[in-house]
């Protein structure tokens, strides 16, 4: 548990609705074992029942399940620290950027490109990020969260002459709210 809590950017969406992870802690019952009790999203108490008779859950906390960012250059989805230690050395000025759903690092005239599940996780991705710089006291990239018209015309111009789709580039999400009635 206290590993993580060093969590910088964790997963908020699952399928394209709100998720929370808890951890649980098992324990063999006992004649002694008192029931533990959660809230529910309307603050009503419910009672933890596990499956198995044999075993009771004695404590629960909630945990923090790193986000994956999918890297366009390799094909692979990385983690957090993954990207922030390969994709932003100390060395050299930064420039990264934030288009729809994805993020742009630009270190010198090499471009990385970077896809998040929406535009919200783009954003908060990006907070993660300066708030990691911060901690650390590094100076040497500049965050743009978010560009005026003519700046992401000249990125989307740019990301096309690299080789990316302009359907690619446009999309806003990979994983689509279900629609309920």
């Amino acid at each position: 548990m206290e590993e993580n809590q060093e969590v910088d950017f964790e997963v908020q969406l699952q399928n394209g609705k709100p998720c929370t992870y808890e951890l649980a802690l098992l324990e063999k019952k006992s004649d002694g074992t008192i029931p533990l009790f959660t809230k529910d999203e309307l603050g009503r108490n419910i009672k933890l029942d596990f499956e198995n008779n044999d075993y009771s859950i004695s404590k629960i906390s909630s945990y923090k399940e790193p986000e994956k960012i999918f890297d366009v250059q390799t094909s692979k989805r990385i983690k957090f620290e993954t990207f922030f230690y390969k994709y932003l050395p100390k060395e050299g000025f930064k420039l990264v950027s934030k288009l729809n759903n994805k993020i742009i690092v630009q270190n010198d005239e090499t471009f990385s490109l970077f896809v998040l599940k929406s535009d919200q996780d783009a954003d908060r991705f990006l907070k993660s990020l300066v708030n990691k710089f911060v901690k650390n006291k590094r100076g040497d990239a500049m965050f743009v969260p978010d560009s005026s018209s003519p700046q992401k015309k000249e990125l989307y111009k740019l990301l096309e002459s690299k080789g990316y789709s302009k359907s690619f580039l446009y999309r806003k999400e990979t994983t689509y709210h279900s629609l309920s009635k």
